[in-house]
């Protein structure tokens, strides 16, 4: 059975395994990159959390900073878990 439309067929797979090359671009695969992604999260979390204490001056602006940086240590961990199922697994 042959397409109706050969080029369309062509162009469009064509589409999905470039799309699908540069997909495996942007996976974390090791825990080194995931440290990385964690050294750059936080620091744009404490520069956002030291702008929140110079707006909120007091116990809110220091309650706001935690928050932000919290954010960045459960976000690593996730990450952590699943580089580590991902390498126990290997599930693509």
């Amino acid at each position: 059975m042959t397409p109706a439309f050969p080029e369309l067929a062509q162009g469009l797979l064509y589409i999905f395994l470039t799309m699908k090359k540069i997909a495996r671009l942007f996976t974390i695969k090791t825990k080194l990159e995931v440290f990385l992604i964690t050294y750059a999260l936080g620091l744009g979390a404490v520069m956002r959390g030291q702008e929140y204490m110079q707006q909120y001056p007091g116990n809110i602006g220091k309650v706001f900073f935690v928050l932000c940086t919290g954010a960045v240590f459960m976000a690593s961990a996730k990450m952590l878990e699943a580089v580590e199922f991902q390498s126990a697994f290997g599930v693509d």
